[in-house]
């Protein structure tokens, strides 16, 4: 379990993600949409069945990723 402070903003991919990219994949598609990935903010990414999703953040001096996979349903 992530226990934030309020103060975290959380982005939510729009499109579904190839989640086979790795920390520079994914912090480039960030870029790409004009936002720091160095702000402590959590960046989430949905894969395209909707099962499986990674999370983005960088914690004092290094990306931390977040994977989750669902056995049954979708995000």
């Amino acid at each position: 379990m992530l226990t934030l402070p309020p103060s975290v903003r959380i982005y939510l991919s729009a499109e579904s993600v190839d989640l086979r990219k790795s920390i520079d994949g994914l912090s480039a598609l960030v870029r790409t949409q004009s936002h720091d990935v160095y702000s402590g903010a959590l960046y989430v990414f949905r894969g395209r069945r909707a099962d499986r999703v990674k999370i983005l953040v960088w914690d004092r001096g290094g990306f931390v990723v977040y994977y989750k996979r669902l056995e049954q349903g979708r995000f």
